[in-house]
């Protein structure tokens, strides 16, 4: 075996050229004593290459050229920021402390310092000529993690939209069978009110007529409709039905010591579809509730306040004060801005919902008792007429005077206790009548009083119910009253 001297006096041999394998992987070029003298020959010839810049400098920047247009994309040296290579001059290779670098830029990093030693460019720790090791590997990509979680995220965001789409089509195809439902009840009802308004052409609707109509709706009835749910609902007075969302809201008080008034929605769709919404303090009892188109819901209530409600919020969004307890109240179907609200001490006020400060108009009634019962509808000549209704009867607000007029023939029928109008354009209204009371003049006045009645049949007090119709823009009686059961 050669000496040590002798060895340095020769030229080093050029290290044959090793084929990359083809597995990514970390071995070291120096895991014996035969190899640390292979590392040391390959170190000073490296060393030789150093100081002849002619031939190793080429070689070195053929190498990187090379390197960038094999993969521009490739990691590079920390040192030189060039794209470093499997093999040659910028070979990938590391010292003890684990951080990779160009082995021309660890060697030239060593001549810089001049020392047999140099600190690690990142972390400082020491390294040798003999500790820099080749990495054989074909070549260096450090894998992306964020494109990785960015696949997950859209493959959950994927499934979860999978899911709202089925969701959404059970809904949709939900909705399309309550619509077909709703418009087969509509047709029937039309049929049926066109019958009715077909015999009744002549201006007499009698009992008889009455009666079989009735007969033959509850016997159609019977046959079509059965009950599905029932909903217990404390304190209970007023209903109101959104058709189109097939929802309803009704009056309710919550249990509990303070018994608070809310406002119950109750979803049909959903046989256990109920929500309590409380309302803001100092509303208390609603005593009249009216669905509006877009989405809202006006209510009026004892505490003087008339409430403008958000179905899709289910919050209030808009509340007037009102001079007295708000007993009735509705919206303007030809003017989807305005809305009424009866008062207990007879007026009528309109608002208008851009003007949230005060009413649009305020008008005093007839009495001074409270307007149970607010409709607007359009009569045969196209015109808007207002009606409403206290104990005293019917009556009809026109838009020119500021006070409203009873419907003649009105006068003597007893206390209206009920104003009924089949749809907004229709000119057909039925008002519903308990006896009077003949008490001294102070009792009189109060609604709230008794009526000495006959002797009640069945569940009710006997009563009548009149049907109105206009006749050339004036509202009259047509036909007879029918006696029968009222509450």
């Amino acid at each position: 075996m050669p000496s040590r001297s002798g060895s340095r006096g020769r030229r080093p041999r050029p290290a044959p050229e090793v084929a990359a394998p083809t597995a990514v992987q970390v071995s070291s070029s120096g895991s014996s004593e035969e190899g640390s003298d292979e590392e040391e020959e390959g170190s000073e010839g490296s060393g030789d290459g150093a100081r002849s810049p002619g031939g190793s400098a080429s070689k070195y920047k053929a190498a990187e050229s090379e390197a960038e247009a094999e993969d521009p994309c490739l990691p590079s040296c920390p040192i030189c920021m060039v794209v470093w290579t499997a093999d040659g001059a910028h070979r990938v290779s590391c010292i003890p402390c684990g951080h990779v670098y160009g082995r021309h830029c660890l060697e030239m990093w060593l001549l810089q310092y001049g020392k047999k030693k140099a600190p690690c460019p990142q972390c400082g720790k020491r390294y040798t000529q003999n500790n820099i090791i080749n990495l054989y590997v074909p070549e260096i990509v450090v894998p992306n993690n964020d494109l990785e979680n960015q696949v997950l995220s859209l493959r959950e965001r994927n499934e979860y939209l999978e899911k709202q789409q089925a969701k959404l089509l059970e809904e949709i195809k939900e909705h399309k069978r309550q619509i077909m439902l709703q418009q087969n009840v509509i047709y029937e009802s039309n049929k049926k009110r066109q019958r009715v308004a077909e015999q009744s052409s002549d201006g007499i609707l009698g009992a008889e007529l009455i009666a079989s109509h009735t007969k033959d709706i509850d016997h159609s009835n019977l046959s079509s409709f059965a009950l599905q749910n029932e909903f217990l609902v404390d304190g209970a007075r007023v209903m109101g039905i959104d058709a189109s969302s097939q929802i309803i809201f009704t009056s309710g008080r919550a249990h509990g010591v303070s018994a608070e008034h809310i406002l119950t929605k109750v979803s049909m769709f959903h046989g256990h579809g109920m929500e309590k919404i409380h309302l803001p303090p100092g509303t208390k009892a609603i005593r009249d509730i009216c669905v509006l188109p877009g989405g809202h819901v006006v209510f009026a209530s004892l505490g003087r306040k008339l409430s403008i409600f958000s179905v899709a919020t289910n919050n209030v969004v808009l509340q007037y004060d009102l001079p007295a307890p708000g007993w009735s109240c509705s919206g303007d179907y030809t003017t989807s801005s305005h809305i009424y609200a009866g008062l207990q001490n007879g007026m009528l006020l309109v608002f208008d919902i851009r003007q949230t400060s005060a009413p649009l108009h305020s008008s005093m009634g007839l009495s001074t008792h409270p307007v149970h019962t607010i409709h607007c509808a359009v009569d045969g000549s196209g015109s808007r007429k207002v009606f409403s209704a206290s104990s005293i009867g019917p009556c009809v607000w026109d838009a020119s005077e500021n006070r409203p007029s009873l419907v003649s023939g009105m006068e003597n029928q007893g206390v209206c206790i009920s104003l009924a109008c089949s749809s907004p354009s229709s000119d057909v209204l039925v008002a519903s009548y308990r006896p009077r009371v003949e008490l001294p003049d102070a009792i009189a006045t109060s609604q709230a009083s008794t009526p000495q009645s006959p002797a009640p049949t069945g569940s009710g007090k006997l009563g009548c119910h009149t049907l109105l119709r206009s006749s050339l823009g004036n509202l009259v009686m047509k036909g007879i009253g029918v006696d029968c059961d009222v509450l």
